[in-house]
């Protein structure tokens, strides 16, 4: 068994086909965990749980290797890597999808083999299902804190799970379209409570350029994007977000409404950079002093 990081992100590995108004890539490493894991690599260890095909790329696998990040749970299965191939168009903020190829992803069963669990678990957007199990192998009061994340695919098409997995962790992340679809609510705060009456303590509302929404048991918090003059690549900028986040909070060791705050202004800062260039290549020229020059800025922006 290997030693446990403080930190685990459950998600995909992927082999990505994106344009933008920017520019066009054939193949760009992404994936929601390769997104996160990177991210939260700036605050704390953390392990990623995946899985690959016999076509990815070493040279992908040495990325994540650059920082504090264990791949003893990056399986390797025969068959593709997971593939996604999508399009920006004038709204940056939307991606086109255009082909998803599960491939190795249809045979993912995620199994966690640390010695113990993890204290702060992040569940990327994945099957709803698969998400479940994962929270069935956690056990003993290590586990501190367990978020997740989703998408409109699996709220349409498994509402039923995805609720279940609501009910069974403290905090959510989702971007503005999925709360409302999920909730029916057109008026976000509306959908935030109905979300936080489902389950989880905290609720985060993504909302891309326009920044995004706590919403708590003390009330709802507003945060502001950082003001980009240019966004080249917004693919894995909420996993960075959600990277950024659960980073902080693992470093933390604990978690309550102050840290939370902060650990979000610090998700922000990081998805700020990861939009800048294509897949993680921003994200490999920062260093950690960097977020916070830009988490200074950030304050002046809300200070009244």
């Amino acid at each position: 068994m290997s030693k446990t990081p403080p930190l685990v992100v459950i998600g995909t590995v992927a082999i990505d086909e994106l344009s933008t108004p920017f520019g066009a890539r054939q193949t760009v490493f992404g994936g929601s965990a390769s997104f996160f894991s990177y991210a939260a690599s700036f605050f704390a260890r953390v392990g990623v749980v995946a899985v690959v095909g016999e076509d990815f790329p070493e040279e992908y696998r040495d990325v994540l290797k650059e920082r504090e990040i264990d791949l003893s749970h990056l399986d390797t299965l025969p068959g593709k890597t997971f593939h996604w191939k999508g399009k920006y168009e004038s709204d940056m903020n939307s991606a086109i999808t255009l082909q998803t190829d599960l491939n190795v992803l249809l045979d993912f069963k995620p199994k966690i083999r640390y010695e113990k669990t993890p204290e702060f678990v992040f569940l990327a957007n994945i099957d709803p299902d698969l998400q479940l199990s994962v929270l069935d192998q956690m056990h003993g009061s290590a586990l501190k804190f367990v978020a997740c994340d989703t998408m409109n695919f699996w709220i349409q098409s498994r509402k039923d799970a995805v609720l279940k997995v609501l009910g069974r962790v403290h905090a959510v992340f989702m971007n503005d379209g999925e709360a409302r679809q999920l909730t029916g609510e057109v008026n976000l705060i509306k959908a935030a409570q109905q979300i936080y009456n489902l389950g989880p303590e905290y609720v985060i509302i993504k909302k891309g350029e326009h920044g995004a929404l706590l919403y708590s048991r003390e009330g709802v918090f507003i945060y502001p994007a950082y003001p980009l003059e240019t966004v080249y690549d917004p693919t894995g900028a909420g996993d960075s977000f959600a990277g950024g986040v659960m980073g902080y909070l693992a470093s933390a060791r604990k978690v309550n409404l102050k840290i939370m705050k902060t650990a979000i202004a610090y998700g922000t800062v990081v998805a700020s950079f990861t939009v800048e260039k294509f897949g993680m290549s921003r994200l490999r020229e920062v260093k950690r002093e960097h977020f916070d020059k830009r988490l200074e800025v950030l304050k002046k922006i809300c200070k009244i």
